[in-house]
C-alpha cells in the first residue's frame, strides 16, 4: 500500500477522533490518538482560527507525518480584532485593527504571501482588510496604504 494523504480543515488545537480525520484514518490501522495529538500540539498556536492540515500515512509502515497550512489572512485578522465575520455589504465596516496587528499578521504569513519588504506584505494584509470592512487605526486601509507608500508611515 502506497501513501496515503487525508486532508482537512480544523479548529487550532481542537482536533478530535472524529471527522474529518477519525473516520478516514481508522482503515489504515494507525494510532488515531497519537496523530490527533500531534495535530493539536502543532496547532494550539491558531486556537480559535480554522486552518487547514494534511496527514501523510505510509500504507505499509505505518508512518505518519502530519503538514499544518497556513490559515487565510481574514482569518487571522477576524480573530485579531475579535468579530466573527466580515462586513456583508459594500461599505459597511465590522471593526478596526491597529497597525501592530496588521505586522503581526503579515509575520505570521510571511512565508505565503508574496512580496520583497514587510511593507509590501503589510499592503496586502490592508488590502484584505479593505475587502473585509476592516478599518486602520479608524482610516481608511487604503489611506494606510497611500501613507506606507509615501513614507510618511514608518513599519521597523
Amino acid at each position: 500500500m502506497a501513501e496515503v494523504t487525508i486532508a482537512g480543515l480544523i479548529e487550532g488545537g481542537k482536533a478530535t477522533g472524529g471527522p474529518p480525520f477519525g473516520p478516514a484514518l481508522g482503515p489504515l490501522g494507525v494510532n488515531i490518538n497519537a496523530i490527533i495529538a500531534e495535530i493539536n500540539q502543532k496547532t494550539k498556536a491558531f486556537e480559535g482560527v480554522k486552518i487547514p492540515v494534511k496527514v501523510i500515512v505510509n500504507g505499509e509502515t505505518k508512518q505518519f507525518t502530519v503538514e499544518i497550512g497556513a490559515p487565510p489572512t481574514s482569518a487571522l485578522i477576524l480573530k485579531e480584532i475579535g468579530v466573527a465575520l466580515g462586513a456583508k455589504a459594500k461599505g459597511e465596516i465590522v471593526g478596526n485593527i491597529t497597525l501592530e496587528q496588521v505586522k503581526k499578521v503579515a509575520k505570521s504569513k510571511e512565508s505565503t504571501i508574496y512580496g520583497n519588504s514587510l511593507e509590501a506584505k503589510v499592503n496586502q494584509v490592508l488590502g484584505t482588510c479593505k475587502s473585509m470592512g476592516v478599518t486602520c487605526e479608524g482610516q481608511d486601509p487604503k489611506a494606510v496604504i497611500a501613507k506606507i507608500k509615501s513614507g510618511e508611515i514608518k513599519l521597523k
